[in-house]
């Protein structure tokens, strides 16, 4: 993985304009036929992660079955995070249908889609990974509800992906709510986020993950949450003496592309790209859970970088739970509207009956 304390470089999003758009071949698209005519159509699939990572990989599989499956007609190239722009760019490109397709995450877009902030409540999912993904894969609220209220906006997300369990990094043990008071928590730039770690006494910080390896070294802040493989991957434990085994969160992400360029796609181009999604469903899920339990042990055995794991027991979880349960309140009743609470409501209620 040659991820490891690199600096990560934004490309201006002018830069990405100058790389053209959409398909080679006719100038409308095509035509419901699409491949009868050979048409091939040349895509950009933007990750918020790198080489190694979960987002990175499950893209690459991504685009070669798609290309598999349309005989060589769909070329894509992935590109890693930094290459044409920040988290906030790589949205934005999708939006306007400048990258056909993206793999984006809900806390990244709070303030274009409020409701996407669900993935934000912890405590809110199953710790068991592979009901929590089978719930990504069938929830009405998330599959047609959700997705309706992004499509608003311009995105259409056409899977959402478990990335693992999500835990936390200190310079100090984080073992109670109260280990939190003051503590400076990098955060993404969600407002449920902040209610989140404000709950707990934290100093709240949004960051890109791009300024946070060098951030935790100088103690700019103090912690961050991520899945095991990331903070492996992005050496963070090495600059972190204490890391919390807490599932309190499943990371999930989006993979999305613009709703208008999925409608105007030709019947078998589309039809190939939907069986393509269905099919890196168990893939996806696949690739984090080998990544997350290869470098817990990498984290464990690194005796180079010593890191103390500490995990929780339930009866300490249910301290943070505890802590938690209200801000589900809040989200309802302050951060989404009578949709969203509608969406919350059912979400709910399909969680409830895979506990």
């Amino acid at each position: 993985m040659f991820f490891k304390k690199r600096n990560v470089l934004s490309i201006a999003m002018a830069s990405a304009l100058t790389l053209g758009l959409v398909a080679c071949g006719n100038d409308d698209g095509g035509s419901d036929e699409g491949g009868a005519d050979g048409e091939t159509y040349d895509w950009r699939f933007v990750v918020e992660e790198t080489e190694g990572q979960v987002q990175y990989e499950y893209a690459q599989e991504f685009a070669e079955l798609l290309n598999e499956k349309t005989d060589g007609q769909v070329n894509i190239d992935v590109y890693d995070f930094g290459s044409l722009g920040s988290e906030v760019d790589q949205v934005e490109g999708v939006q306007q249908g400048m990258f056909e397709l993206g793999i984006i995450s809900p806390g990244f877009t709070g303030g274009l889609v409020a409701e996407g902030q669900v993935f934000s409540l912890q405590f809110l999912f199953p710790d068991d990974q592979e009901v929590t993904q089978e719930i990504l894969n069938t929830s009405e609220a998330l599959n047609t509800h959700l997705v309706e209220l992004y499509e608003a906006q311009n995105l259409k997300p056409l899977a959402f992906m478990s990335e693992g369990a999500m835990q936390w990094t200190g310079n100090r043990e984080l073992r109670t709510p109260d280990d939190f008071n003051g503590f400076k928590m990098r955060t993404q730039s969600s407002p449920l986020m902040l209610e989140t770690y404000g709950a707990y006494g934290a100093d709240p910080s949004p960051l890109s993950w791009s300024e946070l390896y060098v951030s935790l070294d100088r103690g700019v802040v103090d912690g961050q949450e991520n899945p095991i493989f990331f903070i492996e991957d992005a050496s963070f434990h090495e600059v972190q003496d204490h890391m919390t085994i807490s599932n309190h969160n499943t990371y999930v992400a989006m993979v999305t592309m613009n709703p208008g360029l999925y409608n105007d796609l030709p019947e078998d181009i589309r039809s190939s790209l939907d069986e393509t999604v269905e099919e890196m469903r168990d893939r996806g899920f696949e690739i984090q859970d080998q990544l997350n339990e290869e470098l817990l042990d990498s984290i464990v055995n690194d005796t180079e970088n010593p890191t103390e794991v500490i995990e929780l027991t339930e009866e300490e979880r249910e301290a943070f739970r505890d802590v938690q349960l209200p801000i589900r309140d809040f989200f309802r009743d302050e951060i989404i509207g009578d949709e969203g609470r509608e969406m919350f409501d059912l979400l709910l209620e399909e969680i409830a009956e895979h506990e």
